[in-house]
């Protein structure tokens, strides 16, 4: 009997814990049932499915071993069935898809990691990977904008970087009475960013017209476009490459993607979609 493709059929995990992040917000951690699904890097995505209603793309916010931990945020049916769920339910997973941080480039080089939103899901892996291992890069930080103050993923990890020795700046947009913070954009939190342009690599993830103003905002610093990366989002169904719902001109995102270096992103971003 041929073994079934985790590409093409879902392998059941189990909610093993969950937490509430935000009102609408929510972060599972997945277990595997039986045999687990192939290792993933920072970067990547899975389909998660949800029994009865379908799957969508979610990018892995933690890896530990073979659990895996997804951040959902409730928006559609899918995504509000996976947000109701409580530790034991059942969901099935394909993957792993698309590209990675390509993390190991950027080693001895200073760290920019450009956060916006629910973008700093995708990129917890990599802050963890880089704190993890510090002698192999050089000065890290952390840009992170949101909304509101109550919109701020991963508090408890931004107190543990911060501990572990990363720069780490918070923006919001709209600050409540109790907010000491910044205020205004992510990107206007480059000017109190310390690093070496000739020598930088930076990771973008955010709304798509912020990675845009993140990105071209660095390179007129002096960051070269092949050391900026972003994560680019397209409607996927498939996550193979087949169905072509992902299609970002002659990209198809669920496997070319959506780690993509800025120089190829650029051009292609700059193409108004009808």
């Amino acid at each position: 009997m041929t073994p079934a493709r985790p590409d093409l059929v879902p392998v059941p995990y189990r909610v093993l814990a969950r937490t509430d992040e935000t009102p609408d917000t929510a972060e599972l951690v997945l277990d595997p049932v039986a045999a687990p699904l192939p290792p993933f890097v920072p970067g990547q995505f899975a389909m998660v499915y949800a029994f009865g209603i379908g799957d969508i793309p979610l990018s892995l916010s933690g890896l530990d071993g073979h659990r895996l931990t997804h951040t959902v945020r409730a928006v559609g049916a899918v995504s509000r069935a996976l947000h109701g769920l409580s530790p034991g339910a059942t969901v099935g997973v394909r993957g792993p898809f698309g590209t990675g941080w390509e993390l190991p480039a950027a080693q001895g080089r200073d760290l920019l990691v450009v956060a916006g939103g629910l973008g700093l899901a995708p990129l917890r892996p990599l802050v963890r990977a880089v704190l993890a291992a510090p002698r192999q890069y050089r000065r890290p930080t952390v840009l992170i904008g949101t909304r509101t103050p109550g919109d701020l993923l991963c508090t408890r990890d931004v107190e543990a970087w911060r501990a572990a020795g990363a720069r780490v700046h918070v923006t919001v947009d709209r600050p409540d009475d109790g907010w000491q913070g910044d205020v205004g954009v992510v990107t206007a939190l480059l000017d109190r960013a310390e690093y070496d342009p000739s020598n930088t690599a930076a990771f973008v993830c955010g709304p798509e017209v912020m990675m845009r103003a993140a990105a071209r905002d660095l390179v007129h610093r002096g960051l070269a476009p092949d050391r900026i990366r972003v994560s680019l989002e397209r409607t996927m169904h498939c996550g193979t490459g087949h169905c072509g719902h992902c299609q970002l001109g002659p990209l198809l995102l669920c496997r070319d993607g959506p780690v993509v270096p800025w120089y190829g992103a650029e051009p292609l971003l700059r193409v108004r979609e009808l």
